[in-house]
Formats: C-alpha cells, sequence, structure tokens
C-alpha cells in the first residue's frame, strides 16, 4: 500500500495551519494521532517553504524541531526531516529521523548532499528552482513534467556523485515549487515520466494553492471570487488527487490529513484489485 507521510510543521508562519503546532508538546500530539490514524512517517519541519516565506537560522530550526523527532524516535516511529539545512539534517539524523526530505534538492545548501552521504539516512529530493520569495518567477516550462524529471535526474546524478547509494534515493516533483496552477497538473497528468527515473516517488499536494484555484473555478467564472475553501475542502481535494497518484505507482504522499487521504487510498487500492 502506498505510505503516507503525515505533515507536522513546527512552525509560527505554516501556511496550513497557522502556526497550530509550535509549541513541541502539540506537535508531539499531533503527531501521535496522526500516526494512530495511519501515518507510516511523520515528517517534521520547522520552516516554513510557503510562497514568500522568509528564511530560519538553523540554530532556531533546530530548537524546534529536535525534541519533536527525539520524541517520535524514541517511540520508534519513523520520522523524515523537511529541511533546506544541512547542519539541521545531521542534527535531525541524530536525533533519530531516518528521511532528510530536501525541498531544495540540494540546491539550497551545497553541503547537504555530503551531509546525508556520511549518515546512514534516506535522502528525498525535491524539484526546486529557487527560494520561496521568487520561485513563481522561474515558473516556465514547455512540457513540465518531462522537464522536471530532466531536473530531477541531474540532482540524481549530483547526490550519487556525492555517495548516496541510489537506493537511498526518494524523488518528488515538487508540486507547488515554482509551478503555477497549470503546470502542477501536468506534473501530475505526466507522474509516468517521473517514475520512469527508476526512484521511490513522493508526492505532495497537500492543501495547495492549485487545488484551491481549480476548486473555485469549478464554480464557474460569476461565482469564483467568492466560492469559501475550507480545511476540508482542501483536504478531500488532497484525497483524490493522492488517490490518483497511486495509479502511478508513487511510492508515498505527504498529507496534513492522514485519516481522510487513508480511506481514500484503501477505496482506490481496492478498485485496483
Amino acid at each position: 500500500m502506498t505510505g503516507i507521510w503525515g505533515i507536522v510543521n513546527v512552525t509560527p508562519d505554516s501556511f496550513s495551519d497557522g502556526g497550530r503546532y509550535i509549541d513541541p508538546e502539540r506537535a508531539i500530539a499531533h503527531g501521535l494521532a496522526m500516526r494512530d490514524a495511519g501515518a507510516s512517517v511523520l515528517d517534521v519541519g520547522g520552516e516554513s517553504t510557503r510562497p514568500g516565506a522568509e528564511r530560519v537560522d538553523a540554530a532556531v530550526e533546530q530548537q524546534r524541531v529536535l525534541p519533536v523527532i527525539e520524541e517520535f524516535a524514541a517511540r520508534g516511529i519513523p520520522v523524515s526531516i523537511d529541511t533546506l539545512n544541512a547542519s539541521t539534517a545531521a542534527a535531525a539524523v541524530r536525533a533519530g529521523a531516518r528521511i532528510v526530505n530536501d525541498v531544495s534538492g540540494g540546491l539550497a545548501d551545497p553541503e547537504m548532499f555530503s551531509a546525508v552521504a556520511e549518515s546512514s539516512a534516506d535522502l528525498a529530493i525535491g524539484h526546486w528552482r529557487g527560494p520561496s520569495d521568487d520561485m513563481y518567477a522561474k515558473a516556465e516550462y514547455h512540457r513540465a513534467s518531462r522537464e522536471v524529471a530532466g531536473e530531477l535526474r541531474e540532482r540524481v546524478g549530483e547526490a550519487a556523485a556525492a555517495g548516496i547509494a541510489p537506493a537511498r534515493l526518494i524523488v518528488d516533483p515538487g508540486i507547488g515549487f515554482a509551478k503555477a496552477g497549470a503546470q502542477n497538473w501536468d506534473v501530475l497528468r505526466g507522474l509516468d515520466d517521473i517514475t520512469a527515473l527508476g526512484h521511490r516517488v513522493l508526492i505532495g499536494t497537500s492543501r495547495k494553492r492549485f487545488l484551491t484555484e481549480s476548486l473555485r473555478q469549478a464554480q464557474g467564472p460569476d461565482r469564483e471570487a467568492d466560492v469559501e475553501v475550507d480545511e476540508a475542502r482542501k483536504d478531500l481535494a488532497t484525497a483524490v488527487t493522492s488517490a490518483l497518484a497511486v495509479r502511478h505507482g508513487v511510492w508515498a504522499v505527504r498529507v496534513h490529513d492522514v485519516a481522510a487521504t487513508r480511506d481514500a487510498l484503501a477505496i482506490a487500492e481496492a478498485w485496483e484489485g
């Protein structure tokens, strides 16, 4: 069955939960609830990557995430650290993280690949064209899925050259990163280009802007601006895209609402037999 990564944002400025879990005890309780709902991995992050977000000092990031990671690891829960910083990745692995999830694919910190190579952790390489404050300026594609696959192939080659075995690599086409609404759909329709790279594929559509845009557009141009899209509707849309991604052989999906996605994946897999 496709794995489900539960998102644990230990940040004050997340686009999705607005700092709801900045307190470590609340973050831990939230993660445990997602584990009980069916999460196979808890993905812990201490720096927001929403559009326009400012970078966070690595020391602050580690102060936020390390106590949470240590608690999950002590309970035997598989943990991923969502970070752009090599020093945070190394500290998180020492605290018990088994996977480093770098949405920049090693571009934000040139030491990331060597730091992961020296550890036993797996590495999720995200597709990225630049920092959050100007990433949409780089959203130009002719055939998005093929170009994303090609750029991921380059990052995989760099990771291998740094000493990370191919079996330790996961690729993520970076839905929402340097991609406008229609381009995200182009990548999702072309997921076979991503799976053809031969690595485990991670998909993260959860609560992202392009889903909200599509839900509003479905109401027609006369009502589009007035349509309210709350968390429940975003989570339903996320569950649908996650279930459709199963048909393309994705290895795992990264979500905020684990229970909704678990149910959608169960029905999709029953359909497939």
